[in-house]
This record gives C-alpha cells, structure tokens and sequence, in this order.
C-alpha cells in the first residue's frame, strides 16, 4: 500500500494518526497497538481520504488490500473526531464469496462460512446497495439453506450476481458509507450532538475476527464500572458463535461475563478469556487515563480487542468514574473537574425519566426547571393542597401560574404551564424549590373549565389521570414514567470540594424561605444573593392582612395594619440569618405591584369582601383602581416604596430587629438590602433616607449597634447607564437580568415562549436571551453599568442575580467582567459551582 501516503496509512505506533484527521476510533486502535494488546491489522482512512472517495475519487485498491494478504476478510467502521457524533453503521464480512465460502467451511464448518456469508449479503444488499429489506423476508433463518436464496433475491432485485471480487466489494462500502456520512439526515443528526456542520468522517478498514467457528468463538463487550451509577462492576455481555455488538443486540441468549447466580458466564465459559479481556480493560483505564469499553471476539480461544470505546455514562457515573479516577492517581483533581458537563449535574439533583424506559410522548413545551415527576393532574393550587393532605403525588396544571399558586405549587410534584417561557413565574420559583416544571407547551389545548387537557395528537386527559413531566428535557409523558432517583453520595461531595478548592468567585443562592435557606447551605452557597419578601406575604393568614393593608386608604392606617405584618416577616428573616450562619443574606424590598395579591375573579371579590367587612361594589372598584395595562412596568419595586413609604419602612424595621434578634445566637448578621426596579439618582436617595432613619430609630429603642450595607438591584437599562450616579451611595450592584433583558428587549418573558422556539430556529436570536445572557446587548448594558459604578465608587460589590446567574456562559462573563459573585436559585448552586471552577482551570491551562 501507499506507505509515504498520511491519508491512508496501516495503523502502528508510529504512523501519523490523530482524532482531529483520522477520527477518535483510529486514534484509540493506535493507542492499543502501543500497548502491544491484541488487535487485528487495521488501515486508517483521513476525513481528506473519505472526502474524495465520496466525490469518486477511489484509492487503489490493490494496494490497499495488499496488507491483508491473499483472501482476506474484513469489516470497516467509522470513525468520527467525537464518537458521540456517530456515524454510518459498520459492514462486516467484506471479501466472503463463493469461492472463500468453500475454503472457510473446511475450516470453521459450512454452518458458520454460511452465515459469515448470508449476514454479509444481507448487509450489502441493504447499506451499500440501498435494497428494501424486504427482499429477504422469505429468507430461511438456517444459513446453510438461506444463503442460496439470499443471493438469488439479490440478483432478481438488481439483475446482477452479487459482486464476488474483494476489491469492488470494499471500494463500494467505502463509497457508501462516505456518501452517507454527507447526508442530510446524517447531518442533521451530528449536529444535535454538537458536531459541526463540516465535521469530517475518517474510517477504519480492519482485518476481521472470526466469532463464529470451532472451538471456543464469540463476541462480546467489557467494561469496569456500571454506567448508571459509575460503581465498580463488570458490564457486558458475551454471545458464543456471534459477531461485532451480537452479544448486546440478542441479549436473551447472550451470557454474563463474571459468575452470577442468574445465569452462565464467560467466566466458567473460558476463564483464560476472561481474565485476559479484564486485564486488557485495566490497561486501557490505566493507559488511556478513562474508563474504557472493550469490544473483543473469541476465535477458537484467542482474544482479539477490535475497538476501545469510551464508556457511556450519566451525569452520576460521570462524577463517580471522574473522582476515582483521580483518587487512582490516573488524572488530577482539575482534571477530573474538568471531565463532567455543568449540567449534567442536574441529573444528580433531580429525579430523572429513565433513559432505558419506553416513553409515550404526549407533547413537548419549555424545559424550564429540570426533574422528572409523576402524579395525578390537577387543575388549582386548591386540589393540589388537597392531594397532597391524602398522600397523593400531582401534577399542577395551569395557563400560567401567579403569586397565588405558590402553596399549591410547594404541594404539588411538578407543575405544567400553557404560557411562559424560562424566566416565567413557574420556571423561576420551580427551580428555586426544586420542582420539575414545563412551561409554554403551547401545542395543548388547556381547557380548565373542562378539567381536561387535549394533545396535540387528539388524546384527552383529564383530571385525576397520571401523567408524567420531564422539566429536564421539556416533554410530557403519558402515564406514570419510570424514574432514577437522586444521588448525591459521597463523590459528588468529594468532587464539588475540588470545584470548591479552585474557583475564583462566589455563588450564592436565590432564596425566599427557610426551605430554600437549608437547601443553598446544603449545596455549600455562599450567601444568599436575592431574597424576595414578597414571597413571604403570600401565606393565608398574611395573605388576608396583607389585603387590609392595600385597602387602608390612609398613611397612618396602612402602617397600622402592617404592624400586624411586622412580627411576621421580622420572624422570617431571622430564620434566614440563623440558617445562613453569618453568611451575607441580601434582601430585596417589596417589588411587584400591589394587584398581584387581591383576587382576580368575582368569587375572590366576594370572599374579600366577606373577609374585610366591606361592600362587594367597594371591593370590585379597587381592584379595578389598582389593575394596570402594563403591571411589569407600572408601580411596582421603588416606584412602591417611595409612594407607600409605609411598606419599606416596615420591612426596614422587620430586617434590623431580625438582624438583632439573630445576632444574640451566633455570628454577628450584617444584612444586605436591596431597592429593586431602580432607575434615578433621587429614588435611591429617597429610600436610603428613609432606611437609615429606621436603622437609627432601632438603635436608639434597643441601644444595640448594628452595621448594614445598602444597594441597588439593576434591572433597567437606565440604572445601568446612568449608574455612576449613585453608585457613591450604595455599597453594592446587583443586577437583575430578568427584568434587564425584559427591558431591553421589549419582551415580556411571561408570553415570549409563544415564538421563542421560532426565532431560535430561524437564527433571529441564537438562544432564547432568558435562558442565556444576550452578551451582545444586555452584557454590554452590563459593562458600562459595572465600569460606571465601580469609577464612581472602587469598593462597590459587583454581581449578579438573576437566573442567568446559573449558566455557565453568563458565569464566564460574569467572571470576565470582575463581578464578585453570582446568585441563582439553590438546586443550581452546584450546577454554577463547577462552572466556575472549569473556567479557572481553562486559564491556568492556557
């Protein structure tokens, strides 16, 4: 063959093969070629080689057989850059003929030549001849009397014998498994794992072992650890008389590799073997410093290493296969960081479907909080109290969810929304509590007076009915799922203490009570960086009072009712400092607009009423005094706070006595209090005011110092332009980017999903900016707030708190940009953790 020639070379330790020209598998073939281990004669063939034969261009054959010998057999396979992105399917058998047939029968027998050869016909006629499969179905399954009629099928459908020269036999593999490499199937496929649309296919043309034949023959695959949990444990299957992945594709006959109570083993089979293939799988992890998958064949009781594959793993076994692999000495601890995906942290924190299960796909809608569930549908926040007081798991079906759905949403297994998109009401408070959640499924049709649920395929379910929510893939199941549990064992903490031990810059959480608290200090947050009061209001004995409040027509009334409230929240937020251990607890002041707590319907109007001792006309005309065309941009945050000073003033006083009552039990608290929705100087000015008289009012009354920091939320685009102005004010700058990107673009994040998935796909966005920063336009808002804020004041806290704040891209901004932290909601704490510790680690790499 062409020895000078880099594109089409004889696998050695020595010749030039490399994954980014000649494919993953070939370069893995010449890492087990250096480890002297039994692998059979094999060529390589470059992205640059496959290209040309695609386009015709042929290779000489001759010379390309000439390393196999006379009358060889062979089979080929792909070989991508990343395995993952796949490829055509292997052809086996290559150089079987008539001729070879006689020659093969006299030394394996005419049962296996025969089957070596039907398996190879059938192969041929279906990926390289492009023939129905369905010209083989009146082919006997005994190969010996199936063989003559396969090829006389194969000649009535092409009117042509079947091709008995090895050379155009391999030259038409070739041609067709490159051709299909370029399909647009093919493409399209790739490119949903990640490949490049001009990703390159390299193949592998490699002599073939016999598992069918005298003695002992077979095929099988070997790892050493279970790819649903990384444990150490030998996998895989081994079927005697078979060939290539036989052993995993007719399980039912195949055996067991060691001894096992269930059944024969390889072990008893051919003990030799099998210690031989472990010891091969040993190297490998060894050698080529990764859990490898050994696919061997057995011929006559010699064992041949065909392929090593990397073994497929779940986020679980990615972090227990990288921990020990580390803790082996095999790799370092960044390293090992370095081997897991962020995200796929989620599959240790959240139930998840099963990925072996069959699924009955209903619909599909927005991942917007990831986990799996399964329960009875429900259509209230009501009937989710209800079936969570029987014992009974639900899910929460409803247009949108609003403030008044918290309780059922906290009662509820996992929740289901027509509208919204990934910073919605139920994406955000569904992945603060760690509730699986799809959002925006706009292709059902909700019907909620009906109390059923109608898919886009025709099938109604109704209330009362199991079904399954995916939030971690944005799918709705049918019926109840299997799912994986969670497993947070001891390498997840191991590994996250390596994350801990090398990131630069701080995660906090996103938490609205004591649950939320305990969960972020689980996750090892540090700090919370949003805390949303108004959350705590929503409860039914505050939710009533809360309501007096809104009513109270004058100053000194409304500041009488919220006495009331003062206890309360003062009780909250001490529970919060005593959880957080002296860790920084930021708390955002009261920020939605006041129509959010009262009632939408006639019959709520009417329980008001009943409630307040007041005139249903009363009731009805102030919430319609208080109802706004544009509520999200209305009188809400510090728009409130300085038109009812009352309700900030209280909450001052809630945060400081708190702050002293905290403080009597552990660490000195010094809490962090935020103004929301800022956008002038003189709003800041106003509320600080305002604050410090509260702050000196405590002191003065309980003659006990206390400190505290004050800062501004920026969330709009004029805060940001305009945040050298009060930035000498403050001692902080954290930015919303829910309502910044809201705001920038004019998007209103509630209805956004209706055509998100449309512009993403016609590359007018190319991500939903709710789900990723926008660093083009919403990072560049944030740049000059930052630059601004920090000229105008050098010590001023920089971060982040909106749910960007847990992805990992806007991380690396984040990082980019010298904030001081991140805050996300808390199940995504360790999710930004690793994020933050992979990109310390990419520069110090370089």
């Amino acid at each position: 063959m062409q020895q000078d020639d880099p594109h089409i070379t004889l696998i050695t330790p020595t010749s030039p093969v490399n994954a980014n020209t000649h494919g993953g598998r070939a370069k893995c073939l010449q890492r087990l070629v250096r480890l002297d281990l039994p692998v059979p004669r094999t060529i390589a063939l470059s992205f640059q080689a496959v290209h040309r034969i695609a386009a015709g261009e042929l290779p000489d054959m001759a010379a390309l057989l000439e390393p196999f010998g006379e009358v060889p057999l062979l089979c080929v396979r792909p070989s991508s850059e990343d395995p993952d992105w796949g490829g055509p399917g292997a052809v086996l058998n290559i150089g079987i003929n008539d001729a070879r047939l006689k020659d093969l029968a006299e030394r394996i027998g005419t049962r296996a030549a025969a089957e070596i050869y039907l398996r190879f016909v059938q192969s041929y006629a279906v990926h390289v001849a492009r023939l129905d499969p369905d010209i083989f179905e009146d082919v006997p399954e005994d190969p010996v009397t199936g063989l003559p009629r396969a090829l006389r099928a194969y000649e009535a459908e092409t009117d042509e014998e079947f091709p008995q020269e090895p050379a155009v036999q391999l030259s038409e593999v070739l041609r067709s498994m490159a051709r299909a490499w370029g399909g647009t199937t093919a493409r399209l496929l790739r490119q949903a794992k990640g490949a490049p649309a001009d990703a390159g296919l390299g193949l592998v043309v490699q002599e073939l072992a016999l598992g069918l034949g005298e003695g002992e023959c077979g095929s099988g695959v070997m790892q050493l650890v279970n790819s649903q949990t990384g444990a150490r444990q030998i996998t895989g299957r081994y079927l005697s008389q078979s060939q290539g992945r036989d052993a995993l594709e007719r399980g039912a006959d195949a055996l067991y590799l060691e001894r096992d109570t269930r059944g024969p083993s390889l072990e008893e089979l051919a003990p030799d073997a099998f210690a031989e293939i472990k010891a091969y799988a040993a190297l490998m992890r060894e050698n080529l410093r990764e859990e490898m998958q050994a696919e061997f064949t057995i011929e006559n009781g010699k064992v041949w290493l065909l392929d090593g594959l990397r073994v497929a793993r779940n986020g679980r076994a990615a972090v227990s296969i990288a921990v020990a692999l580390a803790e082996d000495g095999i790799i370092s601890h960044e390293e090992a960081l370095m081997r897991v995906e962020p995200r796929a942290l989620n599959e240790l924190l959240h139930r998840q479907v099963d990925p072996e299960a069959e699924r009955d796909v209903l619909a599909r809608g927005i991942a917007a909080s990831p986990g799996a569930a399964s329960g009875r549908v429900v259509f209230s926040a009501a009937e989710a109290q209800a079936a969570q007081a029987r014992g009974e798991a639900c899910i929460l079906v409803r247009r949108e969810t609003s403030p008044e759905d918290i309780r059922g949403m906290h009662a509820a297994a996992g929740v289901l929304t027509e509208r919204g998109g990934m910073t919605s009401h139920a994406a955000v408070i569904g992945r603060g509590i760690g509730l699986p959640c799809v959002v925006g499924a706009s292709e059902i049709h909700f019907q909620s007076r009906r109390k059923q649920l109608t898919m886009p395929g025709g099938r109604v379910v109704k209330a009362g009915e199991m079904l399954t929510i995916d939030g971690t893939n944005g799918i709705v199941l049918a019926g109840e799922a299997p799912l994986l549990e969670v497993a947070r064992d001891g390498s997840f903490q191991t590994f996250m203490s390596w994350a801990d031990n090398v990131r630069d810059i701080a995660v906090r959480a996103n938490a609205d009570t004591a649950a939320d608290a305990e969960t972020a200090r689980n996750f090892n947050a540090r700090g919370i960086g949003l805390c949303r009061t108004e959350h705590m209001f929503f409860e039914t004995d505050r939710l009533t009072v809360m309501r007096e409040m809104i009513f109270a027509d004058a100053s000194e009334d409304r500041a009488a009712v919220l006495e009331r409230l003062l206890p309360m929240q003062r009780e909250d937020l001490a529970a919060l400092f005593r959880i957080m251990h002296g860790l920084p607890v930021c708390i955002r002041l009261f920020d939605p607009p006041l129509h959010e707590f009262l009632p939408t319907d006639r019959a709520g109007h009417l329980q008001l009423a009943e409630a307040l001792d007041l005139p249903l006309s009363d009731v009805t005309r102030r919430v319609e005094a208080l109802s706004e065309y544009n509520p999200m941009l209305g009188m809400r945050g510090v728009r409130l706070g300085i038109t009812v000073p009352e309700i900030y003033d209280m909450q001052a006083r809630a945060i400081f006595e708190a702050t002293l009552e905290a403080s009597k039990d552990g660490a000195p608290v010094v809490p962090e209090i935020m103004i929301p929705l800022v956008s002038a100087k003189r709003e800041v000015e106003l509320v600080k005011t305002r604050v410090d008289a509260v702050a000196a009012a405590v002191r003065n009354e309980t003659g006990r110092d206390f400190a505290y920091r004050l800062g501004v939320m920026v969330e709009t685009p004029r805060a940001c332009l305009r945040a050298g102005e009060f930035a000498h004010l403050v001692s902080f700058l954290s930015f919303g980017t829910n309502d910044l990107t809201q705001m920038t673009y004019g998007l209103s994040r509630d209805d956004a999903g209706r055509f998100m998935s449309d512009y993403v796909k016609q590359g007018v966005y190319p991500e939903d900016p709710f789900h990723m920063l926008d660093i083009d336009g919403v990072g560049e808002l944030l740049k000059i707030g930052a630059e601004r804020g920090r000229a105008a004041n050098p010590d001023v806290t920089l971060s982040i708190c909106g749910e960007h704040g847990g992805n990992p891209e806007s991380i690396a901004f984040c990082r980019d940009a010298g904030f001081t932290y991140v805050s996300c909601s808390p199940f995504r704490v360790p999710v930004a953790r690793l994020a933050a510790a992979q990109l310390t680690v990419r520069d110090k790499i370089g």
